[in-house]
């Protein structure tokens, strides 16, 4: 079968021929005894030099500078970068020079994965340096690496800079891309940090099904697919919410889950199919107290993260030091369209809505309309740190009714930068409240609504056993990480976003040569 290879690809196949040739195993599975990081090395050794007379580092050649019998090599690990010198006598001690001459010099590329055992020193230009006893193949590496070069005029040359092909090769995007990596590092801190103010609170993280009998706990089009054994159909969760209530109903003060959620609606900057979402329930708290909870906790994230309350994201200055304004959605309609919706029948919201150039349809309910109206005309003026709270009932399913006014519910939205961050209720817990909800999420679906709510008995059993009053809360953690890491596009904060199918032109060749079109073709790369 030809795999079409490139010149480049070529020759290092030669080379990994050559090396095997020679006797050396390109691709060894001894442990490699790796006591010591490049950053580690380059931080400590000037203090403390005595602590770094026998090293081991490993990681990808990234560059080689040969001259006669002594060599530079840089090597690149999970840390960072570190320079290695290499004397031809001393890693070639008998006569037989080939590893050095041939292996090193010919054979290995940049991209290889080698070790080096040594001493380490300071060069007389003053780089801290590992002066090299032992060097071994520990991986070959059969595609070449992008290579960025700057030019004599300060134009850079082959950068790997495609949002396309760094999505679908992250591995390469991570290896040649400065500062791709300390994303999802900070990525992980804000996990760890948001884990431990929630611990420290004494709530319990779980785990709920991924596979749902009903899709429940939002109001989003879901992913389907058939389990054979029970045949029955399932879902993919569009949201953990209804599990997590129902520990509450078991007797937890407090839980919390790091959620994938998967829905089946469009992609864009800030949306993915698939997704993390932070769920909290705490029993015998509020919309109110969850409020003040929220902002005190992202003051703090945001400080530990960025060193400052402030961060600079897509040209902004954005303040996350508490307090958080609060504005009621229909005070925020209001003031950014001149309606007051407040008491408007159906009827009367879509026509404003058709009025200020809303585009509208027949399924659309009162709840959806609101929705639509205050995307279009309210989200993108919220800058700075803001709660929308008190939204009306049709836009709330699971919500509690308000206490002063039950033609609205106790529930906030976190909006930054003009996007949702969070959204938090004081929970439903009314099971006859609670099923009158879902009946008209029902008729909602008969109109034609594909993201209204199923109706989940179980769901409403539990809470006929009755659920302390409890605040509830989704944290959009992508893009929270967004945020805090100044990326405007959600694809720059996961490792491997949602792409379109990419045909494998290895895979076509072998399609033909061994004639199985039917199970081939689906063979499909889909990162």
């Amino acid at each position: 079968m030809d795999l079409q290879l490139s010149e480049q690809e070529t020759f290092r196949r030669e080379a990994l021929a050559a090396i095997r040739n020679s006797g050396i195993n390109p691709y060894p599975a001894d442990q490699v005894p790796v006591n010591f990081l490049a950053k580690t090395i380059k931080s400590e050794f000037p203090a403390a030099p005595e602590n770094f007379s026998s090293v081991c580092v490993a990681g990808r050649i990234m560059a080689k500078r040969i001259m006669g019998k002594a060599s530079f090599v840089s090597i690149m690990d999970s840390s960072g970068r570190i320079q290695g010198y290499i004397n031809r006598d001393i890693i070639c001690p008998t006569e037989d020079k080939t590893f050095y001459n041939d292996v090193f010099k010919k054979q290995l590329d940049i991209g290889d994965f080698i070790s080096l055992e040594g001493h380490v020193f300071l060069t007389k230009t003053g780089e801290t340096s590992i002066h090299v006893g032992k060097m071994k193949v520990l991986s070959k590496s059969l595609k070449p690496l992008p290579v960025v070069k700057t030019d004599s005029e300060g134009e850079t040359h082959d950068a790997f800079t495609d949002p396309e092909l760094r999505y679908r090769q992250r591995y390469v995007d991570l290896i040649v891309n400065e500062g791709v990596k300390d994303v999802f590092v900070k990525r992980t801190q804000v996990f760890s940090l948001m884990r431990e103010a929630f611990n420290d609170q004494g709530y319990l993280e779980v785990e709920t099904p991924i596979l749902q009998s009903i899709p429940g706990g939002a109001a989003a089009r879901p992913f389907k697919t058939h389990h054979n054994a029970l045949d029955i159909p399932l879902y993919l969760r569009i949201s953990n919410e209804l599990y997590l209530k129902r520990l509450i109903v078991g007797g937890f003060d407090g839980v919390y889950e790091f959620a994938k959620d998967f829905r089946n609606e469009g992609m864009d900057k800030t949306h993915n199919p698939e997704f993390t979402i932070l769920e909290i329930y705490v029993a015998y708290k509020d919309y109110r107290w969850m409020m003040d909870f929220t902002e005190q906790m992202f003051e703090n994230i945001t400080h530990k993260i960025t060193g400052s309350e402030e961060i600079l994201f897509d040209g902004k200055t954005i303040n996350m030091a508490a307090p958080y304004a609060r504005v009621p959605i229909l005070e925020a309609i209001k003031t950014h369209t001149g309606h007051d919706l407040l008491g408007k029948s159906e009827k009367e919201i879509k026509s404003i809505a058709e009025s200020i150039g809303i585009e509208v349809s027949a399924e659309m309910g009162k709840g959806k309309l609101i929705d639509e109206i205050f995307g279009e005309k309210c989200e993108k003026h919220y800058t700075q740190p803001t709660f929308i709270t008190d939204y009306p009932v049709e836009m709330s399913p699971l919500c509690k009714k308000h206490r002063d006014d039950d033609r609205l519910t106790e529930r906030f939205e976190l909006f930054i930068n003009g996007t949702e961050i969070a959204n938090a209720y004081s929970e439903l817990n009314d099971p006859i409240d609670q099923r009158e909800r879902f009946e008209e999420q029902l008729r909602l679906q008969e109109k034609g609504d594909e993201e209204a709510m199923f109706v989940d008995q179980d769901f409403l059993r539990a809470l006929e056993y009755g659920m302390p009053p409890t605040s509830g809360m989704g944290i959009g953690m992508d893009r929270l990480v967004m945020l805090l890491t100044g990326k405007t596009s959600i694809q720059e904060v996961l490792f491997f976003p949602q792409m379109r199918a990419e045909i494998i032109k290895e895979v076509e060749a072998l399609n033909d040569a061994l004639h199985v079109d039917d199970y081939f073709s689906h063979f499909i790369n889909c990162i």
